[in-house]
């Protein structure tokens, strides 16, 4: 089962840093040099700092960005910057953002969960993970002995009763506010009453968990954990080492969205609508659709009006043309991903990576391709029409169902099939490695 527990954060002092909004970062992976050096200005205690630290001339294995964040975590506490929470907590978050105009808040909570080995308990991965992320992690792990972010998990709930406790909970009670660079608002409330904590916990020990951000940072926790072990560092089950911080919530939960994450596909020049149907026709169905930007958007609104994840849009930069292609069969799925699951098959990002990235258009057109990701219809349209890219393809976002049925198989999604919105932020909350 699932063991979920409360624990005694470290958080900023809000009279010692200033706003909240001042000293919160995005997750490290989505920080560019540009955001990095934003955040270190806006406050010397920005949490950037510790996350991902700047490489310096004449780094040395003892003094790096590693042993820096872990200077400045250390004196932080010391000054008092930081402080860890008197009582053991979960920590209520909402985060209130905005898509295509409309306004969503999506609700979870804040918790210490035990580490367990991937599939082999009640916690599952959806995406690959790769070495040399989790080898950056785990030098800062080291550094630091802290979860500075948390893993994002979600879990099934359909009638709410986890999260409707907590609102309750906090219904009265003024949370802490920080805003990012996205313009996503962040709430927090600490929730220490021993009653609600005890429900809330002993409901979700049934539950699974399927981490939908974050599996990099879980893994370098199982690794930490081993090795912390292997040194004699965990006495016991309760010893700190043996949990991480995570983010939980519920998958029916109405502003839980899965954006999509189109590609803009690079090293097939020249290529024209012609030449793409032509290479698509003997397993696809191709319509086309319109020009230019006016042809994306009626190319994804056909799309989206469809909602089968076995259609899927293109624009051939070359000539500015906009095409649906259906598949009309699994078959080719079934013949050149025979290792995977039939649910897998059935993927958008699946059939356009194994069935036309994989086979048809190289073996019509040659080349080597390559793909770049992004999420809005605004990022597809602006690329193509500085040709940033040879050919364009929209691709519908997996659902909850699809998260929990792939993962539960124990099976990986293709690479960037989902993108959770808004990410979760790092600096509302520690979990020491060390202690309770």
């Amino acid at each position: 089962m699932a063991d979920i527990r409360a624990f005694r954060a470290f958080r900023y002092d809000l009279g010692r840093v200033g706003a909240l909004s001042d000293v919160i970062a995005p997750p490290y992976d989505v920080i560019d040099s540009a955001l990095q050096q934003a955040l270190c200005d806006r406050s010397p205690y920005n949490v950037v700092r510790l996350i991902l630290n700047r490489e310096e001339p004449g780094d040395s294995e003892g003094n790096n960005r590693y042993t820096r964040a872990a200077q400045f975590l250390r004196d932080w506490q010391a000054d008092g910057i930081l402080v860890q929470d008197s009582a053991r907590a979960l920590y209520v978050l909402h985060q209130e953002y905005e898509v295509e105009g409309q306004k969503h808040v999506r609700k979870g909570f804040l918790a210490r969960v035990r580490l367990e080995p991937l599939g082999q308990g009640r916690i599952y991965a959806h995406e690959e993970t790769f070495a040399g992320p989790k080898a950056d992690r785990l030098r800062l792990f080291h550094a630091t002995a802290t979860n500075l972010s948390p893993i994002f998990a979600l879990y099934p709930d359909p009638e709410n009763a986890v999260q409707a406790q907590l609102d309750e909970a906090v219904r009265r009670a003024l949370p802490l506010e920080a805003v990012d660079h996205l313009g996503v608002v962040s709430r927090l409330w600490p929730v220490t009453d021993q009653r609600v904590v005890s429900a809330v916990t002993g409901t979700m020990a049934a539950k699974p968990l399927f981490i939908a951000d974050g599996h990099h940072r879980y893994e370098t926790g199982l690794r930490y954990l081993e090795e912390r072990r292997a040194a004699g560092e965990v006495p016991n089950a309760e010893a700190a080492a043996n949990f991480i911080l995570m983010a939980c919530v519920g998958m029916n939960d109405p502003g839980l969205l899965i954006l999509p994450t189109h590609r803009l596909v690079g090293g097939v020049p020249g290529l024209t609508g012609e030449k793409l149907q032509a290479a698509l026709s003997a397993q696809f169905d191709v319509e086309t659709v319109g020009a230019g930007e006016q042809g994306a958007s009626e190319t994804w609104d056909a799309i989206q009006a469809d909602g089968r994840q076995s259609i899927l849009g293109f624009g051939t930069t070359a000539d500015g043309a906009w095409q649906i292609a259906r598949l009309r069969s699994a078959a080719i799925l079934a013949e050149l991903a025979v290792e995977h699951s039939e649910a897998w098959r059935s993927l958008a990002v699946s059939i356009l990576h194994v069935a036309v990235l994989g086979r048809l258009l190289p073996a019509a057109v040659g080349g080597n391709h390559e793909c770049r990701y992004v999420h809005s219809l605004r990022e597809v349209q602006e690329a193509t029409a500085a040709k940033r890219c040879d050919l364009a393809a929209l691709v519908l976002p997996v659902t909850m169902a699809h998260v929990e049925q792939i993962a539960g198989n124990l099976e990986k999604m293709p690479q960037k099939s989902t993108y959770f919105y808004p990410k979760l932020l790092s600096g509302l909350v520690f979990n020491p490695l060390k202690g309770n």
